[in-house]
């Protein structure tokens, strides 16, 4: 495998040939990673391009100030796949998962907590309300329920809806008959639901089971990460199923770290693939899909240099392909509008800190590591206060009071901080792409991050002056740095109208696109967003059929 390339003149007619894969796939994050390997364990010859120096997409571990390394984009895992863990042999090339000790800590200000994922959850939450305390089994029993539905649909290509005839629908047909004979299963109030899921508002949703505001809060935050949305809009009470579907080590449900950061996941992919023969070429960036007769048959770098290759892969942002690499001359007109319009804002806010102590929170005292500090630490205290932050970002920029997740890796991973130090991941909402008055992110960058420490540091004083390095990404910063359109961390927003046989377009949900030999393998298909490994697991098995029915 090669892991970098130089840069190279424009290769002669020899030099092109010589260039030939069976597949080249554009861009060695998680999901191209897991493509890679699934087309070459099968014999076909791979190649990946990565524009940035060093793989792995959002999931990477980088040094972010002298001697304190971190995950950098995302930074907790629970989604990634069992199936994709266990064929890629992750674990025997080095992968490590760990559990956190709890769910979520949510520090309150006036002296309360709330703590999930604990034996005494249930105790916890009593100290709000008895009467949530009471109903909380058979909301998580709930929960479970419509987790399950999307576990089973996880691995699954979607029904794709086609406007070519019965013929071509046939098969498309057994697809949506197989799903709803699981759906068929459930009673008439699971089935309503598993609609309710789709459609609901987070809000609505949480406010039809609890009336604590605390276990409202945290539990809604779930509806709007990585999402720039109100809890009350509808659709986000999918965005919370979407958080919870996950599983850790065989446990539904839970969340945990990846030791050396979430790049260790990545690594251990690339060691996977190299296995295989997947020669991987990093800083080089795809300029074009080269097409032929209208069938994509390669891609030219920015520097010069063109893969041929009888089939392409995108693990790119749909919006970002078709936006810039594709001939639009290539795409059907409701295709190319469907692009155009793809519905990409994430509202994050991106930083890493390097810490001199752990925090001591004014409702929690104490720096010695203990179960809150090693889990999700989250400042949103009502449903409310999420709405609020979500108007303030709409029509300020940023919120005034931000809803914060604090991630402290470094109480469950030692290799990432010096001794007695640590390095937390701070995953902020609501910051807009998009500022008012003429302002540009690069002159308000520090600014906000100066908001963020000094949110915790309301909750939990001294923090600021534990703060001895940080890293800021703004969500102009992440798409300048990892390809994440608008700052979009899913590829895409998880709405009804951009998921399953829509995702990305009707139609298209088959991992395919209107090119032919063009395939998208990327968080902007099914079954979304998050380090699952799912899409890249998916395309690969179409490919794969495209190939044995020899229409590369």
């Amino acid at each position: 495998m090669k892991d970098t390339a130089a840069a190279a003149p424009m290769p002669s007619r020899a030099a092109e040939a010589a260039a030939r894969s069976d597949v080249v796939i554009v861009g060695a994050g998680h999901n191209g990673l897991v493509c890679a390997f699934y087309l070459a364990k099968a014999g076909l010859r791979v190649t990946m391009l990565e524009r940035r120096g060093v793989i792995g997409g959002a999931a990477v571990t980088e040094e972010f100030h002298p001697g304190f390394r971190n995950s950098v984009a995302s930074y907790v895992v629970s989604l990634l796949n069992e199936k994709v863990i266990a064929d890629m042999g992750l674990i025997r090339h080095g992968l490590r998962l760990v559990e956190r000790p709890a769910g979520a800590f949510l520090p309150l200000e006036d002296g309360r907590y709330l703590m999930s994922g604990t034996e005494d959850f249930a105790r916890e939450v009593a100290k709000f309300s008895p009467r949530d305390a009471a109903r909380l089994g058979a909301y998580e029993a709930h929960l479970e329920l419509l987790a399950d539905f999307l576990r089973s649909v996880e691995l699954r290509t979607p029904p794709n809806v086609t406007g070519e005839g019965w013929i071509a629908a046939l098969p498309e047909v057994v697809k949506a008959a197989g799903i709803g004979r699981r759906v068929s299963r459930y009673s008439l109030a699971e089935r309503q639901a598993l609609l309710d899921i789709f459609t609901k508002s987070a809000g609505d949703f949480l406010d039809s089971w609890f009336e604590a505001d605390p276990l409202k809060g945290l539990l809604g935050y779930d509806g709007i990460v990585g999402s720039f949305v109100s809890p009350y809009a509808s659709g986000t009470a999918y965005v919370l199923l979407h958080h919870v579907f996950g599983q850790l080590n065989g446990k539904k449900g839970v969340w945990g770290h990846a030791i050396g950061g979430m790049g260790a996941i990545t690594q251990a992919m690339r060691r996977a693939c190299a296995a295989e023969g997947v020669e991987i070429l990093t800083d080089a960036a795809v300029a074009e899909v080269i097409t032929e007769k209208g069938r994509a048959v390669g891609v030219a770098t920015e520097d010069g240099r063109v893969f041929r290759a009888r089939a392409v892969v995108s693990n790119l942002n749909p919006r970002l392909l078709f936006g810039r690499m594709v001939d639009p001359a290539l795409l059907p007109e409701h295709f190319r509008r469907r692009m155009e319009t793809w519905r990409c804002h994430s509202g994050a806010f991106r930083m890493n800190v390097a810490l001199s102590e752990l925090p001591s929170f004014t409702c929690l005292p104490g720096r010695a590591p203990a179960a809150h500090h090693g889990t999700s630490i989250i400042i949103a205290p009502s449903l409310g206060y999420l709405d609020r932050a979500y108007h303030e970002a709409r029509e300020h920029g940023w919120s005034r009071r931000p809803v914060i997740e604090m991630f402290i890796s470094s109480v469950l991973d030692d290799t990432l901080a010096p001794p007695g130090r640590h390095v937390a991941s701070l995953f902020c909402h609501h910051a807009s792409y998009d500022l008012p008055a003429g302002r540009h992110w690069d002159d308000c960058r520090e600014e906000v991050a100066d908001l963020m420490i000094a949110t915790i540091d309301a909750h939990a004083p001294g923090f600021r002056a534990s703060v001895i390095g940080r890293q800021v990404l703004s969500p102009l910063d992440l798409e300048r740095t990892f390809g994440l359109v608008r700052g979009d961390i899913f590829h895409g927003a998880l709405g009804l109208d951009q998921l399953f046989s829509a995702r990305p377009a009707l139609g298209y949900a088959d991992y395919r696109t209107p090119v032919p030999g063009l395939y998208l393998c990327g968080s902007g298909t099914h079954p979304g967003g998050g380090v699952s490994g799912a899409p890249g697991h998916n395309a690969a098995r179409e490919i794969l059929a495209d190939a044995r029915r020899r229409r590369f």
